[in-house]
């Protein structure tokens, strides 16, 4: 599954809402991969978010394969678009 998504927080993708994206893919039994640009990196790594340093109003893919894939792209998507 995948999604594109906007991120809405006018800090960008910051080192809180990292965290926050961190936990909430945590919970789910899926490989989530996000793209910007160039560059994929694990949801499930803080400072592979981090080191993307993506603004706000930027555009951002959404990759999780597993069984709760939607989910798991749904609860990512409610806290950064």
């Amino acid at each position: 599954m995948e999604k594109f998504v906007i991120i809405k927080s006018t800090a960008g993708l910051h080192a809180l809402l990292a965290s926050k994206v961190v936990r909430a893919a945590s919970k789910y039994n899926v490989d989530m991969k996000l793209e910007y640009k160039d560059h994929t990196v694990d949801v499930k790594s803080i400072l592979g978010l981090m080191s993307l340093a993506v603004p706000s109003g930027e555009n951002v893919r959404l990759v999780a394969i597993g069984e709760k894939a939607e989910d798991a792209i749904k609860d990512v998507e409610k806290l950064i678009g």
